[in-house]
């Protein structure tokens, strides 16, 4: 408790007034963090699938436990939460100025990727993003 309100309590107490009236600020309460599945679903709000390629490929997991970042249990050189390929898709996302090794790096990667190649680079998951509602809708729609 800070120094006012206390000085403020031990006087209201001995003056017997039923509440505490003080100037002391209320700090706001801190807005809940934003989650990586709730960025990268935002992040991808105009291509929903690719969260769904998320989903399946890391669980939404760009770093582990230990602060590292998450590789693929196959492939280790598949990186984060879109499991890009480092060896070969590293040269070109440096290239690009982008870092696999970020959240907004390895998803604007994707995001290339996906706008040079569709889902094509996704397809070893597709038996689990495959049944999505988003991907049914690219099926449909060509």
């Amino acid at each position: 408790m800070h120094l006012t309100a206390s000085i403020a309590l031990a006087f209201s107490l001995a003056l017997g007034q039923s509440s505490l009236q003080t100037d002391v600020p209320r700090i706001p309460l801190m807005p809940a963090a934003q989650t990586v599945e709730q960025y990268t679903r935002d992040y991808f709000a105009d291509e929903p699938v690719l969260a769904d390629i998320a989903q399946c490929e890391s669980r939404f997991k760009q770093f582990d436990k230990d602060g590292s970042i998450h590789r693929g249990r196959v492939n280790k050189s598949d990186l984060g939460i879109m499991q890009v390929n480092e060896y070969y898709h590293g040269k070109i996302a440096e290239q690009l100025g982008i870092d696999l090794y970020t959240i907004q790096g390895n998803l604007a990667y994707a995001r290339y990727l996906y706008e040079q190649k569709g889902t094509g680079p996704w397809l070893s998951s597709k038996q689990c993003w495959g049944k999505s509602a988003e991907a049914q809708k690219l099926v449909l729609n060509g």
